[in-house]
């Protein structure tokens, strides 16, 4: 069984965003979790906590080639000061153009590559029966 690191619409950049404002809600402190630590989070942090910091979580050699890459040019995301603030707190989704997965590319342009989409689609309604049971 998989499960996602995200909430119902998979977009983890809506989650990075919801912690630091709640951290910032909760504290009464606007400063409460800087954007490099929610980022930290979401990577290396996940990744110890998983116990796979040694595989996956940061760039450096020997460990998997899991990158995603940001398109910065779009109006939502205009203009760009700081990009680690960005990450959390203007990009969603939407802005992820480039993914590879253990090295290899699976998402160019914003297109899949290499995958059955429709296969895809058929394993998430079967998966949904499961969960509807």
């Amino acid at each position: 069984v998989m499960c996602t690191a995200s909430n119902n619409d998979l977009d983890l950049f809506g989650e990075m965003r919801s912690a630091a404002l709640l951290a910032k809600v909760s504290s009464g402190d606007a400063t409460a979790l800087p954007a490099l630590e929610v980022v930290k989070m979401a990577t290396i942090n996940a990744a110890r906590a998983l116990g796979l910091e040694a595989q996956t979580g940061s760039l450096q050699t020997g460990k998997a080639a899991d990158i995603i890459a940001i398109d910065f040019d779009t109006i939502e995301t205009q203009p760009v000061f700081d990009p680690v603030s960005h990450l959390v707190y203007c990009c969603g989704r939407e802005q992820v153009r480039d993914v590879w997965i253990g090295g290899k590319l699976c998402l160019s342009q914003g297109e899949p590559t290499g995958l059955d989409t429709e296969a895809l689609r058929q394993s998430a309604a079967e998966m949904a029966e499961i969960i509807n049971k």
